[in-house]
């Protein structure tokens, strides 16, 4: 279940502004593993709207922030910010599970031996 807050800072509410961000951020879901908790906050100060999102997710916590002079654009950028954060820490997850797995190299390659298949040769203690 997705727990989204939005929060109006200098800005009129409007349902269609809250509908898009809501769409926007719920589409991030499908790249983490589990549910996430959202909160928003659209701003306005002077002539520039800002949108400013935070995700949790388990153990992850990601956070965008992007201003431009319409609130929807704001909105769509900073989305886009998040989803470059998520993959680019899935990557560097995978990369991590990938380092303790042996590669093919050492894999094929067979281990070199002290004796190479040959008795060892015995030494006689005084």
């Amino acid at each position: 279940m997705n727990n989204i807050s939005i929060t109006f800072r200098h800005v009129d509410p409007s349902d269609a502004i809250k509908a898009h961000a809501e769409e926007k951020v719920q589409k991030l879901q499908r790249f983490l593993r589990q549910p996430m908790s959202a909160r928003i906050t659209l701003s306005l100060e002077k002539l520039e709207q800002g949108a400013e999102i935070r995700i949790s997710s388990g153990g992850e916590h990601l956070e965008a922030h992007e201003v431009c002079e319409d609130m929807y654009m704001a909105i769509d950028r900073a989305v886009q910010k998040l989803e470059r954060q998520i993959s680019g820490s899935k990557g560097s997850a995978q990369s991590k599970q990938r380092r303790g797995a042996p590669s093919l190299r050492e894999a094929a390659s067979p281990e070199p031996t002290a004796t190479d298949g040959q008795p060892e040769p015995e030494t006689e203690a005084i």
